[in-house]
């Protein structure tokens, strides 16, 4: 398995929804970001979330579509996000996306935020 690591900045954060239901709150979001390092270009991510009754992340899914180089390929992909509060996320590729160079592309994404809110990732992959 390879692995790709770098940073990531989001460049864009677009609520699209908002619903205040009793004792949670729903969110619609649009997200864009930027990759630097082993994998280099944009994610495009539709985010559903929902806050617990004070306002604190409780949960979130989404998917992100993934477009650049990934260790001299280009190509795309899909990223399959899912957070149960705030203790952890999985994400992973979903299989049969990816596209160009990365066709056939199976793994999973690791994200890190730092104190200083400065977002890191590492990708471990297989192309088939």
């Amino acid at each position: 398995m390879a692995e790709a690591s770098g940073s990531f900045e989001v460049t864009a954060f677009e609520p699209v929804e908002t619903e205040q239901l009793e004792g949670a709150a729903f969110g619609r979001v649009r997200i864009s970001k930027t990759f630097t390092g082993g994998l280099s270009g944009r994610g495009e991510v539709r985010m559903l979330s929902v806050g617990d009754a004070s306002g604190g992340p409780a949960s979130y899914v989404a998917v992100e579509h993934v477009t650049g180089e990934l260790d001299g390929r280009t190509g795309s992909f899909v990223l399959q996000h899912a957070a149960w509060d705030t203790t952890g996320v999985t994400i992973r590729v979903v299989p049969g996306t990816g596209a160009g160079e990365l066709a056939g592309i199976s793994g999973e994404f690791r994200l890190s935020v730092d104190a200083s809110g400065a977002h890191t990732y590492v990708l471990a992959y297989e192309l088939g």
